[in-house]
């Protein structure tokens, strides 16, 4: 008597076992289980850990010790040279804002649309944007003359009888920093909580577990905590994703509501936009790629979930690009000599070197993510996510110094070189940056359990009659490299 065939194991029928399918968007993971213990394992410090945050807090001393110095002799050694009064700070404030516009897209827009790439990456790109925007709030600080009265320009009734001056461009920026801090920390808070709790059931150190306790409100993990947790992070999304368009749309008015040349035009807030969400997904991939290599975390990131944000990636870049060369054309067919002149020497006078690492590093670089076998290469992406960085702190360079050192007057004309105050003060903030989220890495989990967990197939007694003969046994297999060039 003839007998039934054995169903096929994933391991027979696909040569490489991690490669996700339709029902099986995670195949190097089999059950609950693994998801605590390798998610949770990852928040033991290492060496190496121990010595990239040695690194970070390095750079920020060195920033605070130079700030200091600062404060002491005088914003003269910031390298202004008037016209030039909006420099490096500026720069970098614009920048770093931008770096955090990704993570509401990931987490807010993207779970809208019900994108599931965004799973295993998004947890990075909430807390990327909180330490970003940490940092760029530092700036404005910073570039004021008296930083310890920077709470002048927050609109308070007090002894003096004054408001701030709600002209200043300062102003505009406290109020958007001061909304979307609040908004992305309560995001990041909400989403941990089943986390956090998940953490607490494992911890042993009993200070620690109380710590955690608190932290996780008292979540047991019941069918009535998580209709109220999913209504809450929908409301939280739907609630977020304004202000993906309306704090960026702030920060640009700061140059579109001047009447200097190359600023004073309605295409900044939808360029200022989309140029942020480009340059956050950068940092996401220059993040996330290390992550994933040294934390042996590559099947939960896997080189899909790469692929989707790469492609996000490249749409990005391809409309900044877009307004790049819409701002030519403005110029052009607006007749006005002073923006013909403005961005004809934005390219091909005093700073043309800038103006070419932008259009390059933005522009260029990017159109190689067209190739699929780039897209799913993880130590390319990494490569390239350096560039846009570089690109997109090149993008505000080429914004604000050419337009203030060359404007209506020739008379007015002046050259700008940062200082090694600048300079210093700019390194420090990468290390505040990354000081916060190497930290935040070991005491919090980098991925989300609990959405991991949603594509994780349920453990089952014996196969399910509709599971076209693959072997639930099967699901678990050994991690093997995605590409044979992956970050090596």
């Amino acid at each position: 008597m003839a007998t039934a065939a054995r169903p096929k194991t994933v391991a027979e029928l696909s040569p490489r076992p991690n490669v996700a399918s339709a029902n099986q968007q995670l195949p190097g993971v089999a059950d609950y289980e693994q998801v605590d213990r390798d998610i949770g394992g990852s928040l033991t410090p290492t060496a190496g850990w121990f010595g990239a945050l040695a690194i970070a807090i390095a750079l920020f001393l060195w920033g605070a010790g130079t700030w200091t110095y600062q404060i002491y002799w005088g914003l003269g050694n910031a390298g202004y040279n008037p016209p030039v009064m909006w420099g490096v700070y500026i720069i970098s404030f614009v920048f770093w804002v931008g770096i955090g516009h990704a993570g509401t897209l990931i987490s807010a827009i993207l779970y809208l649309f019900r994108a599931g790439f965004r799973t295993t990456i998004y947890r990075c790109a909430e807390a990327m944007t909180v330490f970003a925007v940490m940092t760029a709030g530092l700036f404005p600080i910073i570039h004021i003359g008296r930083p310890w009265k920077f709470f002048w320009l927050i609109p308070y009734p007090n002894w003096r009888l004054i408001w701030p001056n709600f002209k200043s461009p300062l102003v505009w920026d406290v109020f958007a920093i001061s909304t979307y801090l609040t908004v992305s920390a309560t995001f990041l808070y909400v989403g941990l909580v089943p986390d956090i709790a998940v953490l607490r059931d494992r911890a042993t150190n009993p200070v620690r577990k109380r710590i955690l306790a608190v932290m996780s409100l008292g979540w047991r993990n019941s069918e009535k905590e998580w209709r109220h947790f999913a209504r809450m992070y929908l409301f939280l999304a739907a609630f977020s994703t304004p202000l993906v368009l309306s704090v960026h749309s702030v920060v640009s008015f700061d140059f579109a509501m001047a009447i200097n040349p190359g600023w004073h035009t309605t295409i900044f807030p939808p360029y200022f936009v989309a140029g942020a969400i480009f340059s956050g997904i950068g940092m996401v991939f220059t993040i996330i790629i290390p992550i994933r290599k040294f934390f042996r975390l590559q099947h939960y990131v896997t080189i899909n979930h790469l692929d989707a944000a790469a492609k996000l990636c490249l749409f990005t870049s391809m409309v900044v690009g877009c307004a790049y060369l819409v701002e030519f054309w403005v110029a052009w067919y607006s007749a006005n000599q002073y923006e013909q002149k403005y961005f004809w020497n934005r390219v091909f006078g005093e700073w043309w070197w800038a103006a070419w690492i932008m259009l390059t590093c933005n522009m260029v670089f990017p159109l190689s993510l067209f190739s699929q076998r780039l897209r799913r290469n993880p130590t390319w992406l990494f490569i390239l996510s350096i560039f846009i960085n570089l690109g997109m702190w090149f993008e505000r360079f080429v914004i604000i110094v050419p337009t203030l050192s060359h404007e209506f007057e020739p008379w007015q004309w002046n050259h700008y070189a940062p200082s090694w105050v600048d300079i210093s003060i700019l390194v420090g903030s990468f290390g505040w940056f990354f000081m916060w989220f190497l930290l935040f890495i070991k005491q919090l989990p980098v991925i989300a359990i609990a959405e991991v967990k949603e594509i994780v197939p349920p453990k089952l007694r014996s196969p399910h009659p509709h599971e076209d003969a693959i072997d639930v046994t099967g699901r678990h297999q050994a991690y093997e490299p995605d590409t044979p060039g992956e970050f090596d």
